[in-house]
């Protein structure tokens, strides 16, 4: 039933740009997004801007890494294939990069919660050791040292020098576009077709057994969450960002958006497929919310 019920979110994800003029469009459905660009409004400049700077390893120390290399967009903007995600010279995380879709409508982000704000989400991977291990200040440099990228700063901020609040509005323009929107789910959402009863059934079942952690039509409630994982390192998770013992080896619900797209799963990738994933679910019990 429930590996039924995952055709309904799979190819879903896309670089929104449907409305006309430029802007963030979601269905009447979804939620009020969080993020509010009002200091920082999306134009087409704007977001294709974010677009190339996302796709440039320019941002890394060595120009080997760019946010894409962890984020594919083939794969709903996660890393895929790989349980740990990799960084400059090869090193080694801890984590799996979760998927960065629906990010307009997160209180916070990174696995553990630690960033809080999508203007400034990408300083931690530009500045982290094993992601990126590029300073900020060497980043500008670089960009305003680049006639294309000069060209491109002016287009949309102005004649004023490349800085980091100009860095980080191109990314979060393209960031808060990648909207989830257009699955199977939200055709049938939308009256536009139907389910078969298999998927039917699954989708009941899914709201009877999942939904409480995985909310429709987001299929997240964003909370941080113990669901019962066997120990396998020092990471605890919320745990470092609130500093309570209450909150340690909680990590946020991710969203089921795009799910078969996004394995492995986890914040560490420990499972390779959703039959996994069920199976420790139907043997374990959420400790704490």
């Amino acid at each position: 039933i429930f590996s039924i019920l995952i055709v309904i979110w799979v190819f879903s994800c896309s670089e929104d740009q449907s409305k006309s003029g430029f802007g963030l469009t979601y269905p009447a459905y979804f939620p009020v997004p969080h993020y509010q660009s009002d200091k920082n409004p999306i134009t087409k400049e704007g977001f294709e801007l974010g677009r190339a700077l996302f796709f440039d390893p320019i941002l890394s120390v060595d120009s080997t890494i760019s946010c894409e290399t962890c984020h594919a967009q083939g794969h709903a903007f996660a890393d895929h294939n790989i349980r740990f995600s990799v960084g400059i010279d090869g090193r080694r995380g801890n984590r799996n990069s979760p998927p960065i879709f629906n990010l307009a409508w997160q209180t916070s982000f990174m696995w553990d919660g630690g960033i809080n704000h999508i203007e400034v989400m990408p300083l931690a991977p530009i500045t982290n050791e094993v992601e990126m291990g590029e300073s900020l200040n060497t980043v500008i440099k670089k960009l305003n040292n680049n006639p294309r990228y000069k060209q491109k700063f002016q287009k949309v901020f102005g004649e004023k020098p490349i800085d980091s609040q100009k860095l980080f509005y191109a990314l979060a323009q393209y960031m808060s576009m990648l909207v989830s929107a257009d699955a199977k789910y939200d055709r049938y959402r939308q009256g536009k077709t139907s389910l078969s009863p298999e998927e039917m059934q699954g989708l009941t079942k899914f709201r009877q057994k999942c939904a409480s952690c995985h909310p429709e039509p987001m299929f997240t409630d964003y909370s941080f969450r113990n669901t019962g994982l066997e120990i396998l390192n020092d990471d605890t998770g919320h745990g470092r960002i609130s500093l309570l013992k209450a909150d340690e080896y909680k990590f946020k619900v991710p969203s089921l958006r795009n799910v078969s797209l996004t394995y492995p799963y986890m914040h560490d990738g420990r499972f390779r497929t959703l039959a996994d994933v069920l199976s420790h679910y139907s043997d374990h019990t959420i400790l704490s919310e």
